[in-house]
């Protein structure tokens, strides 16, 4: 599913118009990223988890020519997913 098909789907289920469901639905995004970027972890219980994690730096390899390379550190987002929602993909 792609956000437009998931656009269609909760305005189909919600009863509301398609731009009134996407300016939901980027308001929605848009809160989380926010929090993310706050360091700040966002938990939809029986869902799952948002939360910012951070990657030291390290030193990898060029496959290619076996150079040693520095790799940066940098901050990812991660999803953790909840019981519930764990539950309902093995159904």
């Amino acid at each position: 599913m792609n956000k437009h098909e998931c656009i269609a789907a909760v305005a189909e289920k919600t009863g509301l118009k398609k731009n009134e469901t996407e300016k939901t639905l980027e308001a929605f995004f848009d809160t989380i990223e926010t929090s993310l970027k706050q360091g700040e972890p966002v938990c939809f219980v029986g869902f799952g988890n948002f939360e910012r994690v951070e990657h030291k730096a390290k030193t990898g390899r060029n496959p290619r020519t076996g150079q040693a390379l520095q790799i940066s550190a940098k901050k990812c987002p991660k999803f953790k997913p909840g019981k519930s929602l764990r539950e309902a993909c093995q159904a």
